[in-house]
C-alpha cells in the first residue's frame, strides 16, 4: 500500500515552526494583533493557561478555537500569515470542535482583522511561485497535484454521480445526501439547457471530471468531445461512458484548453477557470470564442469572489494554493464580464447560488469525516486528513459567511442572436 503524505502529493511537508530572533519578534506581533482581532470577534478562543480570548467569551455560547501550542501557533502565524494559519491546524496545534463555525466568523470579518494602516504592507507576504503559474507547461502538474491523488478516495465522500462541483438544489435549506445526485443532474441539466444542447449538438467540455456531464449530455443525442489533464480522471471517465454505452457519441482527451482544435455548437466547463489563473483569462476567452460556432452559446460555472478582494489578493500566495490547488485563483463577476469583452463574447445570464455549495461542501465533509478509516486504509496518513479538513471546511466557511459565491454565466455573441 502507497503511503500517502504532503511530499507524495507534490508540494511540501509541512514545514518546521520558525526560529530566531526575527521569527520571535514576528511572533509577539502576530499575537499581537490576533488579540486585538479577536476581542472583537464572536468567538471563544481557549489557551492552555486558562486564558479565554474573544468578544462576551466567557458568557455567550459561542465557536471555540482551542489552542494547544501558542508559541507554535503564534510563530507559524507571525511566519506565514494565513498560510501559517492553516498549517497550524494541520499539524494539531489548534482544533475547534466546529472548524467551520470558526472559520465563518473569520471569513465574515476578513477585512476588519488587519489594521487599516497595515494592510498596505501585503507586499512582504509570500508571492505564488512561478512553477505554479498557469502555463501550458505548468498546467498539468498543477492539476495533477489535486485531481490525481486517487480516484478511490474521491469516491468515499462523494455522491454516485462523481460531481466535485456545486449541486443545484430544490431548496438549499433542506439539503441532505439523499437528494445530493439528483441536486447534480439538476446543475448539469440547467448548464445544458443553457448552453442549448440538443440532439446533434456538437459540445466542447473543458475539464471532464469523472465525465457525469458527458453522459448526460450524450443521453440528449449530443456528439461530445471533452478535455481533462487528469490522468486518473481521463481513465475513470472513459471507463464510464463506455460501461453507459455513449463510447461512439463520446471523446475523451487528454489534452491542454489551448489546444483544443474544431468548431462547437456549446461550450460547457464546470468550476475549471478557477485553474486558469488571472493572467491566462484572456487566452481562455479567446479559446472559448475561437472554437464556439456561429450562434452557439457557452455555459460556464464558476466560483467568484468580490473584486476589491480579487484586485487585493491577486499576488498574494494563499494556504489554498499552497496545499491545495496550485495555480488557482477566483475570478470576480467584473473580472469575468471584462476578459470575455475584450472578444466577441459578452455575459447574457448570471445564476448566483452560493448557499448551495455552503450545503454540498457540508455533505462532503461529513463524508469524508466518517469515512476516516477507510481514508486511511487507503494510505493517506493523519497530517493528510487534517490538511483536509481544514481544506473542506474553509471552503464551505467562504460560502456561509457570503465571502464567495458560485455562478452559472452563458455567454454569446450578441451579432449572432437570433
Amino acid at each position: 500500500m502507497t503511503s500517502f503524505c504532503l511530499d507524495t502529493l507534490g508540494g511540501d511537508l509541512l514545514p518546521p515552526i520558525p526560529t530566531g530572533r526575527r521569527a520571535r519578534f514576528r511572533a509577539r506581533c502576530a499575537g499581537f494583533l490576533f488579540r486585538r482581532a479577536i476581542a472583537r470577534l464572536p468567538l471563544r478562543v481557549e489557551l492552555p493557561d486558562g486564558t479565554v480570548l474573544g468578544a462576551g467569551a466567557r458568557t455567550e455560547p459561542l465557536p471555540r478555537m482551542i489552542i494547544h501550542d501558542p508559541e507554535a501557533f503564534f510563530a507559524r502565524l507571525g511566519g506565514q500569515g494565513l498560510i501559517g494559519f492553516g498549517e497550524s491546524y494541520t499539524a494539531g496545534e489548534w482544533t475547534a470542535p466546529d472548524p467551520v463555525a470558526v472559520l465563518t466568523v473569520l471569513a465574515t470579518r476578513l477585512t476588519q482583522l488587519i489594521p487599516a494602516a497595515l494592510q498596505g504592507f501585503r507586499g512582504v507576504l509570500p508571492t505564488p511561485p512561478e512553477r505554479e503559474v498557469g502555463t501550458a507547461e505548468n498546467a498539468r502538474a498543477n492539476v495533477a497535484h489535486h485531481y490525481d491523488l486517487s480516484n478511490e478516495l474521491y469516491q468515499l465522500f462523494l455522491d454516485e454521480t462523481m460531481s466535485y462541483s456545486s449541486a443545484l438544489f430544490e431548496d438549499p435549506d433542506t439539503a441532505a445526501w439523499d437528494l445530493l445526485a439528483q441536486a447534480q443532474h439538476d446543475k448539469i441539466d440547467r448548464l445544458l439547457d443553457a448552453a442549448g444542447v440538443g440532439p446533434g449538438s456538437r459540445v466542447l467540455e473543458i475539464g471532464t471530471g469523472w465525465g457525469e456531464l458527458c453522459l448526460r449530455a450524450a443521453a440528449r443525442g449530443a456528439q461530445v468531445h471533452s478535455v481533462t489533464l487528469s490522468d486518473r480522471q481521463l481513465g475513470l471517465a472513459r471507463i464510464r461512458v463506455a460501461a453507459a454505452g455513449f463510447a461512439d457519441s463520446v471523446r475523451i482527451e487528454l489534452c491542454d484548453y489551448r489546444d483544443v482544435r474544431g468548431e462547437y455548437d456549446a461550450i460547457v466547463s464546470v468550476e475549471m477557470i478557477e485553474a486558469v489563473g488571472y493572467r491566462y483569462w484572456p487566452v481562455y476567452f479567446e479559446t472559448l470564442d475561437r472554437r464556439l460556432a456561429p450562434g452557439g452559446r457557452i455555459a460556464l460555472q464558476a466560483i467568484t469572489m468580490p473584486h476589491d478582494r480579487m484586485l487585493a489578493t491577486r499576488d498574494t500566495y494563499t494556504w489554498i494554493q499552497k496545499y491545495i490547488f496550485p495555480g488557482g485563483f477566483l475570478p470576480s463577476t467584473e473580472a469575468i464580464a471584462d476578459a470575455a469583452a475584450q472578444t466577441r463574447l459578452r455575459v447574457t445570464e448570471r445564476l448566483c447560488f452560493g448557499r448551495h455549495y455552503a450545503q454540498t461542501l457540508r455533505l462532503w465533509r461529513e463524508r469524508f469525516d466518517a469515512r476516516t478509516a477507510e481514508v486511511e486504509d487507503l494510505g493517506f496518513d493523519a497530517v493528510f486528513r487534517r490538511l483536509w479538513q481544514f481544506y473542506l471546511a474553509y471552503s464551505e466557511a467562504g460560502f456561509r459567511s457570503g465571502y464567495l459565491d458560485v455562478q452559472q454565466i452563458v455567454l454569446d455573441r450578441p451579432e449572432e442572436r437570433p
